[in-house]
């Protein structure tokens, strides 16, 4: 384990993880208006409250992040736009899919590969694996946010039991979690320019899981407990905040690529230690 420990220090620095971190961070930043838009443009049709939609937002990120979109939630979820879901869909998978390219780069540096794939080839591999993390993402909301409407939904067309209830309202966590953890093993597999067994990134994707959710959570309760950036920087606290938090996650990804990198590694080298001492007693 200490062993372990310090080649990650070495990677860590070797590959520069916050440099990478940080072109994820600012092209996840681009992206974050038009996710916005695609998700807030479905709401409308589903007839919930605005002063709803905006406690739903300050309930999943800091306060001062949320005082950010609030203005556009309330705007968009009062009124239906058919353009505008297109439009937010175009740019969501457009932008997302440029942050995915760095996530690709990130991916290679840790496993000490150069991209071979055409332009075409990376680009649409991108833009598949952005398609992914938007999945992801409306499960992740749609499951632990807005499940008590669902539930109530199913509840009432279907007249579930008060015990079944219950238990969807349990499951819908652990759904999200497992989700979250497929989609990162499918980025961590599909996103090097290697072939790797779909066991041997599990590692990765189930620290990026745990890590996210539980510096996700910290963060938020640091921010609206203890961190006051708006007497920092006035009404850009907001915007600083949302970048901090990219920049975390960005940080969190490249590290689980470093850790299934490393894990690779030391398999191949204990394997090839295997076959030179077999080789050494058939001579």
């Amino acid at each position: 384990m200490i062993t372990f420990i310090k080649e990650m220090i070495r990677e860590f620095q070797k590959d520069d993880v916050p440099l990478l971190a940080a072109a994820q961070a600012y092209y996840y930043l681009l992206s974050a208006v038009p996710l916005m838009i695609l998700l807030l443009s479905v709401l409308p049709y589903l007839n919930l409250d605005p002063d709803a939609a905006v406690a739903v937002l300050q309930s999943v990120m800091p306060s001062e992040t949320a005082s950010v979109f609030e203005e556009t939630v309330v705007d968009v979820v009062s009124t239906e736009r058919g353009g505008l879901l297109t439009f937010g869909a175009l740019g969501t998978v457009w932008t997302a899919s440029l942050a995915m390219n760095a996530f690709i780069q990130a991916q290679n540096s840790a496993y000490n590969v150069t991209e071979t794939r055409s332009f075409l080839k990376a680009r649409l591999v991108s833009i598949v694996l952005t398609v992914c993390i938007i999945i992801a993402l409306i499960v992740v909301l749609l499951l632990p946010v807005f499940g008590d409407i669902l539930i109530s939904f199913v509840s009432s067309a279907a007249a579930l039991p008060p015990e079944t209830e219950q238990l969807m309202r349990v499951l819908r966590y652990v759904v999200s979690v497992v989700i979250i953890t497929l989609i990162l093993t499918a980025l961590y597999y599909f996103a090097p320019n290697r072939r790797n067994r779909i066991l041997s990134v599990m590692p990765g994707a189930l620290f990026a899981t745990l890590a996210w959710q539980l510096v996700s959570f910290g963060f938020s309760y640091y921010v609206s407990n203890f961190g006051n950036y708006a007497a920092t920087y006035g009404s850009l606290g907001g915007v600083i905040v949302l970048m901090l938090w990219f920049f975390l996650t960005g940080i969190i990804l490249v590290v689980g690529g470093e850790m299934n990198a490393i894990l690779q590694r030391r398999r191949t080298l204990s394997y090839d230690a295997q076959e030179q001492k077999k080789l050494n007693i058939y001579r």
